[in-house]
């Protein structure tokens, strides 16, 4: 058969079921290679869970009780429908905020890994722990929108760690995501080593909404997926511009959230 007629054939697209059957065998043959390992101390492991029990234990989870608009923990239970004093006295555009784990060093480790060291493995796993923390969340909304990268950083580190854990979340959960729903138009700094006022200035006005997000956007409710919450500046740009397209409602939902520790 000649290359011109090769060429003609349609492309025949895998069913959704064998697609995964292949994505198995593919995984199944990567451990021959690479045997799973802890992502927190190496140490290998006899399946794919991420974690050894030992560093599982240093993992710290963040549990109820908790703001329920910020997350923020509370160190003994002051009744339902509390909120901290923070989202009191400073409401934040979004709805609510849920995390996996305080920012401490394993949290830190995985996060790290998964941005800086091209770990997209580890993606699925912190979505399955991002997807209990959401609090049903992920299932009462109608959205995944990860928060975008800057064209230029992203050709820089090649993926958006935030779109590899919304891909993650979407394939756990079934719900759609948009991964082209805002834009981020300006080339911001990074916010490392930025306090409060100079990341949400460094932030303002960095995102846009783009035709397809304006079309899909209006009237859903939307989680909102980051890696990192640290002051919430970025989160909080992202979240007003989805607001004035017309989003309802705003989950935030991260793997790691920086806190110096329970109140």
């Amino acid at each position: 058969m000649g290359d011109i007629e090769a060429e003609a054939l349609p492309a025949i697209p895998l069913r959704p079921a064998l697609a995964r059957r292949l994505r198995h065998l593919a995984g199944a043959a990567l451990d021959l290679v690479y045997p799973p390992a802890c992502a927190g101390c190496g140490v290998l492991l006899g399946s794919k869970a991420g974690l050894c029990p030992h560093c599982w234990a240093t993992l710290a989870l963040i549990e109820r009780p908790y703001c329920e608009v910020l997350g923020t923990p509370f160190s003994h239970d002051l009744g339902p429908g509390i909120l901290s004093a923070d989202a009191i006295a400073n409401p934040p555009p979004f709805d609510r905020l849920r995390s996996v784990a305080l920012y401490d060093d394993l949290a830190r480790i995985l996060v790290h890994s998964l941005k800086y060291r091209d770990r997209t493995d580890l993606a699925p796993m912190m979505a399955h722990w991002m997807l209990r923390a959401g609090d049903s969340a992920v299932q009462a909304a109608d959205l995944i929108v990860p928060v975008p990268l800057h064209r230029f950083r992203l050709l820089w580190r090649k993926f958006n760690q935030a779109a590899e854990l919304a891909h993650a979340l979407a394939d756990l959960s079934g719900k759609p995501v948009l991964i082209d729903a805002v834009r981020r138009t300006k080339r911001t700094r990074r916010q490392i080593g930025l306090g409060p006022r100079a990341r949400e200035e460094n932030v303002r006005g960095a995102f846009a909404i783009t035709p397809e997000g304006r079309e899909k956007l209006f009237g859903r409710r939307v989680v909102l997926v980051d890696d990192v919450y640290t002051t919430g500046a970025t989160v909080a740009a992202v979240t007003r511009t989805l607001k004035r397209a017309g989003v309802a409602d705003v989950t935030v939902l991260t793997f790691a959230r920086a806190l110096p520790g329970p109140i």
